[in-house]
């Protein structure tokens, strides 16, 4: 449990995608900006988990091991991780190109808050792998839970945003979204050498 959502919170970064979602809902009213919040989050939560539920489904019909997708994905959150590290917004979740293109937009709580933002293809690599390395319905449930749980603390921190901006500043975000992607990026490398272990073993 506390892996899995550690390894989601990490990922779905709710506080770094605060400093996005803020500068996207300046312009609109604060029940506006609250109903925007609750639209995107649950959206991209819902994503998340039916992409958990289904990723194995997924994955057998295009013949792709999970060890595969390990690393794979690995390969694809070192690289968030190492733009986060650099306190750059990721380029797996949005570019500042399409912050831009997104500001006249009515439709922002679809893309590009809860797609890619919240749930981009870091999360949904994230999400079908550890449904896959669950041994038990006990752990499938982990997994789920750490995803609902992830989905509340970001609909927490996008309703009080605003609040949190002022308290922290644009500092005290790089300085969280630093952290995050330093703990990101060991567990992109814990993917990647587990992945390529297993693949090892199999054709032993």
């Amino acid at each position: 449990m506390i892996y899995s959502f550690s390894s989601l919170f990490a990922i779905v970064s709710p506080v770094g995608a605060v400093v996005t979602f803020v500068s996207l809902t300046s312009d609109i009213t604060l029940e506006e900006k609250n109903a925007l919040a609750t639209k995107s989050v649950i959206l991209a939560c819902m994503m998340a988990l039916f992409f958990a539920l289904s990723g194995k489904m997924i994955l057998n019909f295009f013949g792709v091991s999970i060890d595969a997708l390990r690393v794979a994905g690995g390969v694809l959150l070192f690289v968030v991780a190492f733009d986060m590290i650099l306190a750059k917004v990721s380029r797996e979740s949005i570019t500042d190109k399409e912050i831009d293109k997104s500001m006249d937009r009515s439709d922002i709580w679809i893309f590009p808050i809860a797609l890619p933002l919240l749930t981009g293809p870091g999360t949904i690599t994230t999400v079908i792998v550890l449904m896959g390395s669950a041994a038990s319905i006990l752990q499938n449930m982990a997994v789920i839970f750490a995803i609902l749980l992830t989905f509340a603390i970001a609909l927490i921190l996008f309703r009080f945003s605003r609040r949190i901006y002022k308290f922290l500043g644009y500092t005290g975000m790089l300085v969280f979204t630093r952290l995050m992607g330093l703990l990101l990026a060991a567990m992109a490398v814990n993917f990647i050498a587990l992945g390529l272990w297993n693949i090892y073993l199999s054709f032993q």
